[in-house]
């Protein structure tokens, strides 16, 4: 934190009065891509660097498809996938209302050569979701609400970057890794039933901290510069390799596409367009029973656009020369869910990096 502030003072100086807060210098903060993206730079021979960041995302309210859908809409036309079975009614009674999800990521870049560097991080997840339950077995008589909580160490992930060509204007790379399971997927918390009970289970995979599953993560990056301009796109992808207790998250594709603005060698501005698509859930746990749209496996994935907006900031006095703080935010301007399902209101990223 306190490299954070000593960083947002100097950039204050350099905004108030002439003091010059930055060096010349060769590097600039376009030379890495909005902080919302990673693995995409590669470092010289021997670079390392650490870096954190911080992921806020909000959810409230539902859709179908492309429609909104509220929850006196869910509960009395959406059937209840375990109809049938023993205190389970034929729609859904409890709908979830709002969500957030917190993450912080810890990461780190080697560079063995000068055509492949490393990557490792590890994050910690926090999430919370709001629930109302409606009372009995139909009807649209609220009977109460309530949240569920749950936080941990989320899964892994471990990559290398490989060159592909570098340029004087472009530059491209593979990136190829592998997602551990290192997340818990046995989470649980009390919930509110239609009958008015408080039972502790199993959660829905919505609220689990990690995938449980080893998924493979291919991307390729390509950027290049001219003047104060830089662009660049990425795609990567996370595809699941195996089944964890009965089920596998369905297969990620993103595909992302900047450009950014760099007034100064110091600063630089970026606008992201990026479009994502994922599957539904494949198989089920058969430990998650609940007449909620969470814990029905079709009730994951689609596709969805987000527009964002960044800045990058790059320390070039000796005291912070080498940090970086970078700030992203987005909301979804499409989004097409296999719902009911919540929709995304929007996301930010906060980042810090150093490189020595």
């Amino acid at each position: 934190m306190k490299t954070i502030r000593t960083l947002a003072l100097c950039v204050l100086v350099t905004m108030s009065s002439t003091t010059q807060c930055w060096a010349d210098g060769k590097s600039r903060a376009s030379s890495h891509a909005p902080i919302g993206m990673m693995g995409d730079h590669l470092h010289k021979q021997g670079g390392l660097m650490l870096s954190y960041r911080f992921m806020h995302m909000d959810m409230e309210g539902n859709r179908i498809g492309n429609d909104d859908a509220s929850p006196e809409t869910i509960t009395t036309t959406v059937p209840n996938r375990f109809f049938g079975r023993p205190m389970q009614p034929p729609t859904l009674r409890v709908v979830p209302t709002k969500m957030t999800m917190q993450m912080h990521m810890f990461g780190i870049m080697y560079a063995p050569a000068d055509w492949v560097t490393l990557m490792a991080m590890l994050n910690y997840t926090e999430k919370e979701m709001e629930h109302i339950t409606f009372m009995g077995g139909a009807g649209t008589t609220r009977l109460g609400t309530f949240t569920t909580e749950t936080q941990g160490i989320g899964d892994t992930r471990v990559s290398a970057l490989m060159r592909l060509f570098h340029s004087g204007i472009h530059k491209a790379h593979v990136n190829l890794g592998l997602s551990l399971p290192t997340g818990s997927t046995n989470e649980t918390d009390s919930i509110l039933t239609p009958m008015g009970t408080r039972p502790n289970q199993r959660l829905p995979y919505a609220m689990q901290l990690g995938s449980g599953t080893l998924d493979l993560l291919p991307g390729l990056t390509y950027s290049g510069t001219s003047g104060a301009i830089d662009w660049g796109a990425q795609y990567s992808g996370t595809v699941r390799m195996e089944k964890d207790n009965g089920y596998q998250w369905g297969d990620k594709h993103v595909i992302s596409g900047w450009t950014s603005y760099s007034p100064r060698d110091w600063v630089s501005f970026s606008t992201r367009l990026e479009f994502s698509t994922m599957g539904k859930i494949d198989g089920s746990d058969s430990r998650i029973v609940a007449p909620v749209q969470t814990a029905n496996p079709n009730n994951y994935g689609g596709e969805r656009v987000d527009l964002k907006f960044g800045i990058n900031l790059l320390g070039r006095l000796d005291w912070v020369r080498g940090h970086r703080l970078a700030i992203e935010g987005g909301i979804p301007i499409v989004q097409d869910l296999n719902g009911p399902q919540m929709e995304t209101d929007f996301m930010i990223s906060v980042g810090w990096q150093y490189a020595f």
